[in-house]
């Protein structure tokens, strides 16, 4: 290990603080936990790997360990299921054993298990169905969010135009126009690109983030009560999320002096006249209603904008493959706007924009679950509790299945006569009954969203750039900041 490097500094100390408390001689019990590398005391197996991008030495170990073997990151045994099949069969064949989500330390203090991503047990299966419910209520799947959609994309594309060809970055304007579409929901609203409220909350978002995905976050889920003395990273994440929770209470409490409980109109009207309705109040709280909205904001800018900058970015590198889909969309579509019908028309560009959230790999670690039962697996006794790491790059990238796994090859999804062909092992939004719960919502902005783009314009890089593909370090891998020229195509 580097010892001038930060994290092996921050190791090296909680080594030295934590070797008086680590407790030797432990019992033997009945669980059976897959083999995988032999940890050291206390940091366990962290000294192995990439802190900054986790996923990939957990994907390179799985050529050593197989499918399924346990890590520990710090005294935490984690089981990791690597490749379609593995991951398939915890997720699906065994959904409800795997559908919970771990204890960590970092997270807890940010959302207190409330709201639908990190919370568990009765709460997320009561926020989960309330979610879903609303999301199609208001919109997933129908024509009203299709038209909000186009809607959002005039403004977008008169941004875009707004720069007569000169680079321009992108990043925040992406965010903000990906991140209107679930405000309309949330909020029936939408925010101007220049709002300064709206881009202190976009900021913020892509803050935690980063901070959530980083090295220190890890260090501090694995020690906390040694990482509180010695990094900031939970007391900035508390102060961010907080000025997340303050934008949605100040806007709950307008909502809710509007309220027409035969009228909802989004997702915090319908919220609020549940709470009227469950009594004694349970899981309807004014607590749950802002981790709800807090959630859903951070997960509706997140993904969908990265998988876009990746594509807009690919787009660029690969012109050739750009022309192609501006020759479909040309021959499908023409001058009309997109509509979400048009996709099964064009199988070139249902495969190029697969390929895009296959190869961008946008959430590569997944998110941790959990056991809530003791569970045979694959031969293997895992008790209870324990965590859980359903590494999605690795079936994303799965050579089984995807025959250039390391490259941008739209043809994964093509057959010889250029039919769209489904592949079993593409699941970037996860599976089983932790998926995502805006998937549909997701498919239908990625598609109209890259079509009206590339419909109007062609994108290549600023003279004398050089693209670069390396991922931001984060909880999600999206594209590092950087600049874009669009040249309007009509």
């Amino acid at each position: 290990m580097d010892v001038t490097d930060p994290v092996t500094l921050v190791l090296s100390l909680i080594m030295c603080i934590s070797i008086a408390l680590f407790l030797y001689g432990r019992k033997t019990n009945v669980y059976n936990l897959p083999p995988g590398p032999r940890p050291l005391p206390i940091i366990g197996n962290l000294h192995i790997l990439d802190l900054k991008r986790p996923y990939r030495t957990l994907h390179k170990l799985s050529e050593t360990y197989g499918p399924v073997y346990t890590i520990k990151l710090g005294e935490k045994k984690t089981v990791v299921l690597c490749g379609y099949d593995a991951v398939k069969d915890a997720l699906v064949h065994h959904a409800d054993e795997f559908s919970g989500r771990p204890h960590e330390p970092l997270l807890h203090d940010l959302s207190k298990g409330l709201g639908v991503i990190f919370s568990s047990d009765e709460n997320w299966r009561v926020m989960k169905r309330f979610t879903i419910s609303s999301l199609r209520n208001f919109g997933m799947g129908k024509e009203t969010i299709e038209n909000k959609i186009l809607e959002e994309l005039d403004f977008l594309v008169e941004e875009f135009r707004s720069y007569k060809g000169e680079p321009f970055d992108f990043t925040t304007i992406m965010n903000a126009a990906t991140c209107n579409i679930i405000v309309s929901i949330l909020l029936s609203n939408r925010y101007h690109y220049e709002d300064h409220t709206f881009l202190k909350i976009l900021k913020i978002v892509k803050e935690v983030f980063e901070l959530i995905g980083s090295p220190m976050a890890m260090l501090y889920n694995a020690y906390p009560s040694v990482m509180c003395c010695c990094s900031g990273v939970q007391r900035t994440l508390l102060k961010n999320v907080e000025e997340i929770h303050a934008f949605v209470r100040e806007t709950v409490t307008i909502q809710r002096k509007e309220l027409d409980v035969n009228n909802p109109r989004n997702l915090i009207d319908s919220f609020l006249v549940k709470q009227q309705e469950e009594k004694p109040q349970l899981f309807y709280t004014n607590e749950n209603l802002i981790a709800l909205v807090t959630d859903l904001f951070g997960a509706g800018i997140e993904t969908t904008s990265s998988t876009l900058k990746w594509g807009l970015l690919l787009m660029m590198k690969y012109p050739e493959i750009q022309k192609k889909v501006q020759r479909e969309i040309e021959k499908v579509i023409g001058s009309a706007q997109p509509q979400k019908s048009h996709r099964k028309e064009m199988p070139y560009t249902n495969a190029v924009l697969h390929e895009i959230q296959r190869f961008g790999n946008v959430a590569p670690n997944n998110l941790k679950h959990a056991t809530t039962q003791d569970v045979n697996f694959r031969g293997f006794l895992i008790p209870k509790g324990t965590q859980v790491i359903p590494l999605l790059t690795s079936f994303l990238y799965d050579k089984e299945h995807f025959i250039k796994a390391e490259e941008f090859y739209p043809e994964h999804f093509l057959d010889s006569s250029g039919n769209f062909v489904k592949k079993d092992a593409f699941m970037p939004f996860s599976a089983g009954k932790r998926s995502c719960a805006g998937e549909n919502l997701a498919k239908m902005e990625l598609f109209m969203f890259f079509t009206r783009l590339l419909q109007n314009f062609t994108f290549h890089a600023p003279p004398g750039a050089t693209l670069d593909l390396t991922p931001a370090v984060g909880l999600s891998d999206r594209p590092m900041p950087q600049k874009i020229c669009a040249l309007p195509r009509v």
